[in-house]
């Protein structure tokens, strides 16, 4: 259908108003990314404001770098860890409590409560309870005569520790995308098939998870997203360390630009980061697009 005269008419007034929103989102997304892009050319010092042009050697000095190459690889092993063990959790609990019983509000308030508090408050709580000497943690451990471990502190447990407190903060988020997920589904689809004689295994994964589908994979979607771009975790509990063992990719950047000073690195680091991370998504996106 053709715009009508009026509607032409009108049409400066409405980027009138639009523009001063389009303004302010271009300057918050667009610029920043031109500036990153083009800053991962040079060689510069904010401190000193000295810029040169080096072209690629940024990128290949970052590309040969074992500390990011490490910080890539533990970043990758990070998300998909936690994001894996929340959306099998999150559909787990909200097949459990699918349904009405009492006192299913108070459950339901108790498993957003983690979500609610900031993520520096829950790492100060789950750093206390880590805590090699007085941690609850290890004190259960001693109780029960068993060995204390380093949760924090030994290279090969770190990471899973990071792991952890991500698992706990962010499982309830996808507990609650499942439950909406679920009360959306007629429950007559679930008496009809136990009517036809299913059993519950077979309504799960004919009926229910095929459902559900659309939710699993938007949620995998979000917490990948959120989980590849890790860092006040890693800041708060460990600061990469042990040596490199907790290292992510967004650690990397910020201790090059804030550290070392070194903006065309962080940079360069920031671009193959979000190149790695765009093409993972439209991968994901259209291989959904194309199964729909």
């Amino acid at each position: 259908m053709k715009p009508s005269g009026r509607t032409r008419g009108k049409a400066p007034f409405y980027w009138l108003i639009l523009a001063p929103a389009l303004a302010v989102m271009l300057w918050l997304t667009v610029y920043p990314i031109v500036n990153i892009l083009f800053t991962s050319f040079q060689s510069y010092n904010y401190l000193t404001d000295a810029r040169h042009w080096v072209g690629i050697k940024n990128y290949t000095d970052i590309l040969g770098d074992r500390v990011f190459i490490r910080s890539f690889t533990n970043t990758v092993i990070y998300c998909v860890g936690t994001t894996l063990f929340e959306v099998s959790f999150g559909v787990i609990l909200a097949l459990v409590f699918y349904g009405e019983f009492r006192g299913k509000s108070a459950f339901m308030i108790m498993a957003i409560f983690p979500m609610m508090l900031s993520t520096m408050v829950v790492c100060a709580v789950w750093k206390t309870l880590y805590h090699y000497d007085i941690g609850l943690f290890n004190y259960i451990l001693k109780s029960v005569g068993l060995a204390k471990i380093g949760w924090l502190i030994d290279k090969d447990k770190a990471l899973i520790s990071l792991a952890l407190v991500d698992i706990w903060q962010w499982t309830p988020f996808a507990f609650i995308v499942m439950q909406a997920g679920l009360s959306s589904v007629p429950t007559e689809i679930f008496e009809a098939s136990a009517i036809d004689g299913s059993s519950y295994r077979q309504t799960l994964f004919r009926i229910t998870l095929p459902i559900l589908r659309d939710q699993i994979l938007l949620l995998l979607l979000l917490r990948i997203i959120d989980t590849f771009k890790v860092f006040a975790k890693v800041f708060a509990l460990t600061k990469g360390g042990p040596g490199n063992a907790t290292e992510t990719t967004s650690y990397f950047i910020y201790r090059e630009a804030f550290s070392y000073f070194k903006l065309g690195r962080s940079s360069a680091a920031s671009v193959i980061t979000l190149v790695a991370v765009g093409l993972a998504s439209i991968y994901y996106l259209r291989k959904i697009l194309r199964e729909d």
